[in-house]
């Protein structure tokens, strides 16, 4: 079972080491990143957290900069294939359907991971998470005729991309937002009063198969087609 995610406030009071232990991985094989982040506590949201990581990797050396990105594996690349990716890594590279690749298609990210380190120094660095093999591919070919100065503030770009959507599975924001529904009746020109409304969450899958979806709340609109409260909707509703 999942671990339960922190919340901001305890995070922002837990000690140095501590903090490491539990945001450590956010930037691949970096820790150093969480430990001067650690520095900005209190927290006021998570957003903040994540500019206190991110603040951390854009006021380091460009030498720890081009450290980090080289701590970041191939796209299924050897370290993939021979089972020594993080447990990060390996989740997303399996969600982004890496783990199953083709002949043909394993042959064709050896050839471009090959070539785009040689050009540029460092590996290929995409955000796959919820991306598939065809986006990569897409994605891979544009980017390897960069310049390397637009390549490297693009490679950050994407760490950072990717260190929030883990942060996010470590993490629970702050509930200080809310949804609201209008919902009209353009056929009859008034709001549609009695139409039942679902709010899903999308639960990704741990072991790359399809995601499935988690009722969050289930309502019923009012007569100016509103959804107004969390009590969910009546039998007999639309």
């Amino acid at each position: 079972p999942m671990s339960p995610l922190l919340e901001v406030a305890q995070i922002s009071t837990i000690p140095s080491s501590e903090f490491i232990a539990a945001l450590g991985g956010c930037y691949e094989k970096s820790p150093w990143v969480a430990e001067r982040a650690h520095a900005a506590a209190p927290f006021a949201s998570l957003a903040a957290l994540a500019s206190a990581l991110r603040e951390a990797v854009d006021g380091a050396t460009d030498a720890e900069r081009l450290a980090l990105l080289r701590s970041h594996p191939d796209l299924a690349g050897k370290a993939a294939l021979a089972g020594e990716l993080t447990s990060e890594s390996t989740a997303e590279q399996c969600h982004a359907g890496l783990s199953s690749l083709s002949a043909d298609e394993l042959a064709r990210f050896t050839k471009l991971n090959e070539a785009y380190t040689a050009r540029f120094g460092f590996p290929f660095i995409l955000a796959v998470r919820n991306a598939n093999k065809a986006t990569i591919f897409a994605a891979f070919e544009r980017r390897v005729t960069n310049s390397a100065a637009a390549e490297l503030a693009e490679a950050v770009a994407q760490v950072h991309k990717i260190a929030w959507m883990r942060l996010n599975e470590l993490v629970r924001p702050n509930p200080t937002g809310f949804l609201t529904c209008h919902v009209l009746d353009t056929a009859r020109g008034c709001p549609a009063a009695g139409m039942r409304i679902e709010l899903k969450r999308r639960v990704e899958s741990s072991n790359g198969g399809g995601d499935s979806w988690a009722e969050v709340g289930s309502f019923l609109t009012n007569e100016d087609g509103r959804i107004v409260g969390g009590a969910p909707p009546q039998d007999g509703g639309m």
